[in-house]
């Protein structure tokens, strides 16, 4: 997901088991909580919306087969009660849930479920995230427009659908806790057409109350939902149109109770440096990369010893106060909360003495001259003045090009345009929490194409065939085995350094005094910014 979007913790195997939630479950149930923003909400269609602004909000209003146990990365049933596998990892079955409900009062069927998944792959629907779906079968002729729907997911009966997939995939069980695995009710797409994103039905635990576009959007509880004692606030109001220093100032002074744009960049030390304010901070991991590529395809960055030289060249710590230390140094492209991260990998230490050293050895005595792109927003380009500055003491000349975010993308999408880009405002938030996804959208071959987001335009086929065998690998019993495989596989992307992986930025809620609930609903890794679902107000006690 790129930085339009998500993040977490960790879990090491796909499992179909419930896990226990970290929520009070004695919580007081009633009232209300504000949160802002400052742009309008753009969809809130789950085959549609990829932002971390409704990426929380599409999660408190529809639900999978599968789901996370809150404030957790661990997967557990949702609208399924039960869920197999088979032997060969290939068709997995999943029972529904009795009685359960959409908001408009009609009982969800396995025929929703297929309906559902048809319509994200559905090249007409034009989502996003029809590609997390390929590995089901029948999905390529499907998503070329051809035949009627997803060979690969058949109704049994009315609570039970077996979806079959053409190779085994340990993600599998990700995919379906995604957003865009929703279950949406046919009867209500078809009424609003294009505007089902504005008129949204689904079975989460809130419904859409009231939209008033550039002003508010209003949910209220879902009495019928399928998990007894969720939600916990009668309703959650979202305030549109309010800039993030008023957002706070709002907040001060008891009008608002979460700014969801975060805290301002500006206000940081301000707020974390008043007691009262700092006690309702909340700090947490994300599953984050900030990262500086370089173009393998471009000369001198075709040259092993120069990625080196260049990763060993970037003091990490001193770009990281930049951003008043709201992140810790990265060594390799996975986030310390990332299955499969190396503990014990050191990486490139800082050293420019031995940086220059290596330049010289590789055939560049004099340095050489080179661009680095960068997106416009603060604090991106002062970024960028430090790595151009710790570029200029190896020797190496780099002009900066700070342009709006699309065209930096656009720039890193072609194969001869960007030699260096800092990925700041643009870089990788894990969909899921499967180490599998920092590769092959970043990393990966199939990533190094024209308008693709490999910006290093790295392509190691044999890595690439490895990724394809760990993501193979299925089951409990081969969960640590998997995971060991990825580790490896990202220790060599570093040992060929098409990145200098720079830091993995931390997240930090400021909450009102009135909201409460364990502190992993407030920094949850699946639903951001909030767990909507299970904090309460204390107001209703």
């Amino acid at each position: 997901m790129k930085k339009l979007l998500l993040s977490g913790a960790a879990t090491l195997a796909l499992t179909a088991q419930v896990a226990t939630a970290q929520v009070d479950e004695d919580a007081p149930t009633g009232g209300n909580m504000i949160v802002t923003y400052k742009d309008d909400v753009a969809t809130l269609d789950p085959a549609i919306g990829y932002d971390w602004q409704n990426w929380s909000m599409i999660k408190s209003l529809f639900d999978g087969l599968m789901g996370y146990s809150p404030g957790t990365t661990e997967l557990r049933n949702e609208l399924a009660s039960d869920y197999t596998i088979s032997e060969d990892g290939l068709t997995h079955s999943f029972t529904l849930k009795d009685g359960i409900k959409f908001h408009n009062g009609r009982v969800i069927t396995a025929e929703d479920v297929k309906y559902s998944l048809d319509r994200v792959t559905n090249p007409e629907t034009r989502s996003p995230g029809a590609g997390f779906f390929g590995m089901i079968e029948g999905f390529d002729t499907w998503n070329a427009g051809e035949g009627d729907g997803l060979s690969g997911v058949k109704v049994i009966d009315d609570k039970t659908v077996e979806i079959t997939l053409s190779r085994p995939d340990a993600t599998f069980g990700h995919v379906m806790a995604l957003n865009f695995a929703s279950i949406v009710p046919k009867e209500a797409v078809e009424a609003s057409g294009e505007d089902f994103g504005r008129e949204p039905v689904g079975s989460g635990a809130f419904k859409l109350a009231e939209w008033s576009p550039g002003q508010r959007v209003v949910f209220e509880r879902f009495d019928d939902y399928h998990r007894a004692g969720v939600p916990k606030l009668d309703q959650v109001t979202f305030e549109i149109g309010l800039e993030p220093t008023v957002a706070l100032l709002r907040l001060q002074q008891g009008q608002a109770d979460v700014p969801g744009d975060g805290i301002p960049p500006a206000q940081f030390l301000q707020v974390m440096n008043n007691p009262a304010q700092a006690e309702n901070v909340v700090e947490g991991g994300q599953l984050h990369t900030g990262y500086i590529t370089l173009n393998t395809q471009m000369a001198p960055f075709d040259n092993l010893a120069v990625r080196q030289a260049v990763n060993m060249a970037i003091n990490k710590d001193r770009i990281i106060k930049i951003i008043n230390g709201r992140a810790v140094p990265a060594n390799q492209p996975l986030p310390p909360t990332m299955p499969g991260y190396a503990d014990d990998y050191e990486g490139y230490a800082y050293d420019p003495e031995k940086a220059r050293e290596m330049l010289v050895e590789a055939g560049f005595a004099d340095g050489f001259e080179t661009e680095l792109y960068v997106m416009n927003v603060d604090p991106n380009p002062r970024i960028a003045q430090a790595i151009q500055q710790d570029l200029k003491e190896i020797g190496i000349t780099a002009e900066i090009r700070s342009l709006a975010q699309a065209n930096v993308i656009a720039a890193g999408g072609e194969a001869d345009q960007a030699p260096m880009i800092w990925s700041g405002g643009m870089a990788w938030i894990a969909d899921f929490p499967d180490p599998s996804n920092f590769y092959g959208p970043i990393l990966g071959c199939g990533g190094a194409v024209q308008g693709g987001w490999n910006w290093a335009w790295y392509c190691n086929k044999e890595l690439d065939a490895r990724a394809a065998e760990a993501d193979a690998m299925t089951g409990e019993e081969n969960a640590e085995a998997r995971l060991d495989a990825w580790r490896q596989i990202y220790l060599d992307v570093m040992a060929d350094a098409p990145w200098v992986p720079v830091f993995n930025e931390q997240r930090f809620t400021l909450t009102s005094d009135r909201m409460a609930g364990d502190d992993s609903l407030f920094a949850d890794p699946v639903h951001i910014p909030v767990n909507y679902d299970y904090i309460y107000s204390k107001d209703a006690e």
